[in-house]
C-alpha cells in the first residue's frame, strides 16, 4: 500500500506545490501505436498479427522546479505493446519513474528513478533508450557534493529497475553502490593545457535468492570447473581528458574484481577489464580522430544468470560508427564485453568550403584474433552547385553474423554498398531529396537495392516513400526465402511548435536494430505506425 501511495501523494505535492508557488512546469509526451498487418511473404506473423491486431506503448512526464527542489514523474502505458519482447504483447501501467531532489548551496539529494552515469559509462550507466525499451534506472538515492567550483564529488546507492512480461517496476535484488569523484584544471596561468581526471568505484552486492541460483548451476557443472562464487563484486575506474591546443585525448581503464560470468558455455570465475582511449586532432580543414578498446571478461550485470538487455549496470563504447544509412544500418557490431579487441580511424578533410570528404577504418576482432568486422567507408559532400547537395560514397564490410546474431555455421557477411544522395532545395522551405544504395553481397539474404524520395515544407511537412528489395537472393538464406518480397514505407510527419505527429506505413525486414552499440534482434514488421512526440 505504501508503494502504490507514494507516486499519489508526489502527484499531489507537485500540483498543490505548483499553484502556490510561482515554480516552474515542464515536461514531454510520447506515443505510438501500431496496427498489426499479417505479411506471411516477409515473415510477419504471430500472436499480434493473428489475434491482437493493434497496440501501443506512451510515456508522460512532468517536473516542477522551484527554489532549488525539482519534482519529477512519469506514467507509462503498454498495452499489447512489441517492444519489451519484440514479437510478443506485452501489457503494462503505471508509475514507470519518479524522483525528489533537493539543492542545498554546494550539496543536492536525489530520491527515486535516478538516471546517471560514471565516466563514459564503462563502469556504470543507468539510462533509457525507449526504441530498445531499455529503462536500467537505479532506484534509490543519490548525493552530489561540489566543494569547489571545478570539483564534484557522487555517492548513490539503490537497486535496478526490471521490467518483466507481467509487471514494469519490479526491481532486481541485489544491491548497487558507487562513488564518482571528478575534476576540471587548467595547468599554469594562461595555460592551453587543460585536463579533466575522474575516477569511480562501483560495488555490488547479491541477495540470497540470486546467489542460490548461482551455486546451483555452479554444482550442476562438472567438478573441474567449480568453484565458490563471491557475494560482493567491486569494480573501479579511472579517467581523463587532456586538451592542449588543437588535440584533446581521452582515456579510460577499468578493472573488475573476480566473480562468476557466463563465457556462454558455463559459469567461470575471472576478473575484468577495458582500457578506451580517444585521440583526436583538428585544424581548418582538417580533423583526424583515432579509437581503441579492449575488453577482457568485463561484463556488469545485476547477477551472472541475467543475459542480453537485462540487468545492464554499464554501457560501453562502440567503436564502430552507428550508420544511418538504411541497408549500412543492418551489420551494426555491437560491443562485445568478455572479449574485444577495436580500433578505429576517422579522417575529416575539408579542401574547399563547398566540399567535405570523409573517410573511416574500423577493425574489430576478439582477443584470440578472430575476425568480428571490418568496415572501410569514404563519403563526399558538395554543395558547390547552387540549390544542391551531393553526397556519394561507399562501404566495404566484413561482419561476423556468427558471433553478433548467434547464428552459428553461418558465413561471414562480405558486402559492398555504393549509395548516392542528392537534396534540392525548391525554394526557401521547399527541398526535394533522393537517396539510394545498393548492397552487393553473397551472405545472409543476399544483394538489396534501397531508393527512397523525400519532400519537406520546412518547418512543418515532410513525406517520403521508399522501398527496400532482394535483388539477388541467396537460396541459403536462413529465413528460407524462396522469392524476393518488396518493403514499401510511406511516411508523413506534421510538426506544430513543440508537438510533432507521424504515420506511416512500414514493412520492414527481420533484423538486428542498434542503438549506440547496443543492439538486439527484432523480427520482421508489416503496418501502420502511428506517433506523437510533445515538450513543454
Amino acid at each position: 500500500m505504501r508503494k502504490k501511495l507514494l507516486p499519489i501523494a508526489l502527484v499531489a505535492c507537485l500540483y498543490s506545490t505548483s499553484t502556490m508557488a510561482q515554480g516552474t512546469l515542464s515536461g514531454d509526451f510520447q506515443a505510438n501505436y501500431n496496427v498489426y498487418q499479417r505479411d506471411e511473404a516477409i515473415g510477419a506473423t504471430g500472436e499480434l498479427y493473428d489475434k491482437y491486431l493493434n497496440g501501443g506503448e506512451a510515456w508522460l512526464t512532468n517536473r516542477y522546479s522551484y527554489k532549488g527542489f525539482t519534482a519529477s514523474l512519469r506514467v507509462d502505458v503498454f498495452n499489447n505493446s512489441n517492444l519489451l519482447t519484440p514479437g510478443t504483447a506485452y501489457n503494462a501501467y503505471g508509475i514507470g519513474a519518479f524522483s525528489l531532489s533537493k539543492e542545498f548551496g554546494k550539496l543536492s539529494v536525489t530520491g527515486g528513478y535516478i538516471y546517471d552515469q560514471i565516466g563514459s559509462g564503462i563502469l556504470f550507466r543507468s539510462y533509457e533508450d525507449r526504441g530498445l525499451l531499455i529503462d536500467n534506472a537505479l532506484e534509490g538515492v543519490s548525493v552530489k557534493y561540489r566543494p569547489a567550483d571545478n570539483i564534484m564529488l557522487k555517492a548513490f546507492t539503490g537497486q535496478q529497475k526490471q521490467q518483466t512480461p507481467d509487471k514494469m517496476n519490479n526491481r532486481y535484488q541485489p544491491i548497487i553502490k558507487g562513488f564518482n569523484a571528478e575534476g576540471d584544471f587548467d595547468l599554469g596561468k594562461n595555460s592551453s593545457v587543460h585536463i579533466s581526471p575522474g575516477v569511480g568505484l562501483l560495488n555490488r552486492t547479491l541477495d540470497d535468492a540470486s546467489m542460490s541460483a548461482v551455486a546451483a548451476r555452479i554444482n550442476s557443472q562438472d567438478l573441474s570447473t567449480r568453484f565458490v562464487p563471491q557475494y560482493n563484486m567491486y569494480a573501479f575506474t579511472g579517467y581523463n581528458t587532456l586538451t592542449v591546443g588543437n588535440i584533446s585525448w581521452y582515456i579510460e581503464g577499468a578493472y573488475k574484481t573476480n566473480e562468476a560470468i557466463d563465457n556462454t558455455k558455463l559459469l567461470v570465475d575471472v576478473p575484468g577489464n577495458v582500457v578506451y582511449t580517444t585521440l583526436g586532432y583538428a585544424v581548418k580543414g582538417v580533423a583526424v580522430n583515432l579509437t581503441g578498446k579492449r575488453t577482457e571478461n568485463f561484463e556488469m550485470r545485476t547477477s551472472p544468470q541475467e543475459a542480453l538487455l537485462k540487468g545492464m549496470l554499464n554501457w560501453q563504447p562502440v567503436v564502430a560508427r552507428i550508420r544511418h544509412q538504411r541497408l549500412m544500418s543492418r551489420y551494426s557490431p555491437a560491443s562485445q564485453n568478455l572479449s574485444e579487441q577495436a580500433a578505429g580511424v576517422d579522417l575529416i578533410l575539408a579542401p574547399k568550403e563547398d566540399l567535405d570528404i570523409t573517410l573511416n577504418y574500423t577493425h574489430i576482432d576478439d582477443l584470440n584474433n578472430v575476425k568480428l568486422f571490418r568496415e572501410l567507408y569514404g563519403e563526399a559532400e558538395y554543395r558547390g552547385l547552387e540549390n544542391w547537395r551531393f553526397t556519394v560514397g561507399a562501404q566495404y564490410l566484413n561482419y561476423n553474423q556468427e558471433v553478433y546474431q548467434v547464428r552459428p555455421g553461418v558465413p561471414m557477411v562480405e558486402a559492398i554498398t555504393p549509395f548516392f544522395e542528392a537534396t534540392y532545395k525548391l525554394s526557401e522551405k521547399k527541398s526535394l531529396r533522393l537517396e539510394a544504395e545498393y548492397m552487393s553481397s553473397q551472405q545472409d539474404y543476399g544483394s538489396w537495392a534501397f531508393a527512397l524520395l523525400e519532400y519537406n515544407i520546412a518547418p512543418r511537412l515532410s513525406f517520403s516513400v521508399s522501398d527496400m528489395y532482394i535483388t539477388k537472393l541467396n537460396p541459403s538464406n536462413i529465413s528460407g526465402f524462396t522469392k524476393s518480397p518488396h518493403y514499401y514505407n510511406a511516411f508523413i510527419a506534421y510538426t506544430a511548435g513543440p508537438h510533432r505527429f507521424t504515420l506511416s506505413y512500414v514493412k520492414q525486414p527481420d533484423g538486428i536494430n542498434c542503438t549506440g552499440g547496443v543492439c538486439r534482434y527484432e523480427p520482421a514488421f508489416s503496418g501502420l505506425r502511428m506517433g506523437i512526440t510533445s515538450s513543454w
